[in-house]
């Protein structure tokens, strides 16, 4: 089995888009089962009808989707409304992208969406990388207001996986062991690799996020990490089935 642990559905603000269509034809391409999925940054700006038409889209997938809420924080009380919704409606997780929704992930207003996710029980998905914004520190330091909640890095806790990027990724993964990182975009093979190594293969994610990057590319990456059989398994299933509560 096989779980994209997250790509994205919808038409972006930004000028792109994906219909599950779309999602499905590429995880069958790829022989993958299932995609976690988010919605893009809504054109409108209202993510709580971005949400509740995720959830019409995953009903409707048949099983091969699985849906996550997306929030903007700086819609305070509106955006905890919204994440609640769409929990009950059964979102599995919380994505956060503090670059195209523009706030720092360790700035103030993003706590309460922390405090909430807690409260709720849900996993925590956060777009790393991004200068200013989401830099692994700065996401180690959102996830002490939710210290028993586990915290997903996408691209491997830095986008440029290179000299103190990697340090940081790892200073962040050493701060708590609910401290988990994507495999989306890491070209350095030996810095998963190294991941699985140190931390352990329970704390490594596999997620294509599409269509920013190509979900064959991705998945092959990750298929081609050197590590053991079992430790892949927990990669590309094991460890999504068991953060997103999936049977």
């Amino acid at each position: 089995m096989t779980i994209d642990g997250l790509s994205f559905v919808g038409a972006s603000r930004f000028g792109y888009q994906r219909m599950a269509d779309d999602v499905i034809q590429a995880l069958d391409a790829e022989g993958i089962d299932t995609a976690v999925v988010a919605p893009m940054h809504p054109r409108d700006g209202d993510f709580g009808a971005a949400n509740r038409e995720l959830a019409a889209v995953v009903r409707a997938a048949g099983g091969r989707l699985v849906g996550l809420a997306r929030v903007d924080p700086w819609d305070g009380a509106a955006a905890l409304e919204h994440l609640t919704e769409a929990v009950g409606a059964g979102a599995k997780a919380v994505f956060l992208h503090p670059s195209e929704e523009h706030f720092p992930i360790n700035h103030a207003v993003a706590r309460p969406i922390a405090e909430r996710a807690a409260e709720l029980g849900i996993p925590v998905l956060v777009a790393t990388g991004h200068h200013c914004m989401s830099e692994a520190a700065q996401v180690a330091r959102f996830a002490q207001w939710c210290p028993d909640t586990p915290v997903i890095m996408t691209n491997g806790g830095q986008l440029n996986i290179s000299g103190m990027g990697q340090f940081d990724a790892q200073l962040a993964l050493d701060t708590s062991p609910r401290m988990h990182i994507l495999s989306s975009g890491v070209y350095r093979e030996d810095f998963l690799e190294r991941m699985v190594e140190k931390f352990g293969a329970e704390r490594l994610l596999f997620g294509s996020f599409a269509p920013l990057y190509d979900v064959r590319y991705e998945h092959q990456r990750v298929l081609k990490v050197h590590v053991t059989d079992e430790q892949r398994r927990l990669v590309l299933a094991g460890n999504a089935a068991r953060l997103f509560g999936l049977e």
